[in-house]
């Protein structure tokens, strides 16, 4: 099992909506890198769910990918804010996964508290000018914030 990182801004889609709906496809990704990493998941590893965007911007809760290797269907949505006139269904561009709801955090684990426990290079969101929304943290790395998430009040 792999662990990952995903950001979106609470407004948009947050942790709230998440538990809502139990599954959602984690659609506009629009960075290379970050696609990538989508392409790169399989069932069953776990992201953290990262509110973006917001203050303060943290860590809120946990999600388990429950179907990979999904096409993206905004980038051939003429209406979207995140079509690719470049994509068709026969060579799409943008992959992205559907996530399973697993739990919200008792409190967010904020930005400050990750950067007072984690080293850039340990926790790539906590690097200065990061704007990734898809990201690998490492199983140690994982588990700390698994830790931290128990008792976190700030």
């Amino acid at each position: 099992m792999n662990y990952w990182l995903m950001k979106s801004e609470p407004d948009v889609y947050g942790i709230n909506d998440l538990e809502r709906d139990r599954q959602t496809i984690w659609d506009g990704v629009r960075n290379y890198q970050a696609r990538n990493y989508l392409r790169s998941m399989q069932p069953g590893d776990l992201a953290f769910f990262y509110h973006s965007n917001t203050s303060p911007p943290g860590i809120v809760g946990l999600m388990r990918v429950a179907k990979p290797g999904i096409d993206d269907p905004t980038q051939f949505d003429a209406s979207s804010k995140y079509y690719d006139p470049k994509a068709t269904p026969d060579k799409p561009r943008w992959q992205t996964v559907v996530v399973e709801f697993v739990q919200q955090f008792p409190a967010m684990i904020t930005l400050e508290t990750l950067r007072d426990k984690f080293l850039p290079d340990d926790l790539w969101v906590v690097r200065q000018g990061n704007r990734l929304s898809v990201m690998p943290i490492s199983e140690a790395i994982a588990q700390q914030i698994l830790e931290m998430s128990k008792g976190e009040k700030g």
